[in-house]
């Protein structure tokens, strides 16, 4: 029986809820290590700040800065009617974080538009989970989905847990798929559409 992507999410959500602070700990610094490899100084790399239960940290996105690349981190912003818009991305700067949105962290102004995901040779992209073909779920917003489109040649790689990389989930015409993961302990792992490797 096929699980809905509602079904999964609730599933994945409360599992994650149930990990204990010190695993999440010591997941995000395995992370942190395993994508350290995978930055080229003089890239740019976006990234995203974790918010509750989410794989990763702070340190994550330090470590990419300390390999010599240019952080970029989204800006979520939705139209008067509730749409999401596609993210804008401001450069990453330790210390200068502000509360924004949906309980997330950003960089402050000024921000560069969406296009500016064009410039990443690697894209961290919270997820849910992903399977063997690519295909991410997310909390179902839809920023993503308005923005990976632009970019282009970049690896695009869903940041998960080692148990939330499924065989299968639902897909939907308008998903962007991912061409990696990345787990605490698999490290960076290539899925089935992976056709552009990090760096």
């Amino acid at each position: 029986m096929h699980r809905s992507k509602s079904q999964v999410r609730t599933s994945i959500l409360a599992a994650r809820r149930a990990v204990p602070a010190h695993v999440h700990d010591a997941e995000a610094a395995d992370l942190a290590g395993h994508l350290g490899a995978a930055v080229k100084p003089g890239s740019t790399v976006c990234g995203y700040v974790p918010v509750g239960s989410e794989p990763g940290s702070l340190t994550l996105i330090d470590t990419v800065l300390q390999q010599g690349a240019t952080v970029l981190l989204p800006v979520a912003r939705e139209d008067p009617d509730g749409t999401p818009q596609p993210l804008q991305w401001g450069r990453y700067r330790p210390g200068e974080l502000i509360p924004a949105p949906f309980g997330l962290r950003e960089p402050p102004p000024p921000w560069l538009p969406p296009d500016a995901v064009a410039q990443a040779s690697l894209v961290l992209v919270p997820a849910l989970a992903v399977d063997r073909r690519g295909v991410r779920l997310g909390r179902g917003a839809g920023f993503y989905d308005r923005t990976l489109h632009l970019a282009r040649d970049a690896a695009l790689v869903a940041v998960v847990r080692d148990d939330e990389i499924l065989d299968r989930l639902p897909a939907e015409p308008h998903d962007v798929r991912m061409t990696h993961a990345l787990t605490p302990h698999r490290g960076l792992v290539a899925l089935a559409s992976g056709i552009n490797q990090p760096g």
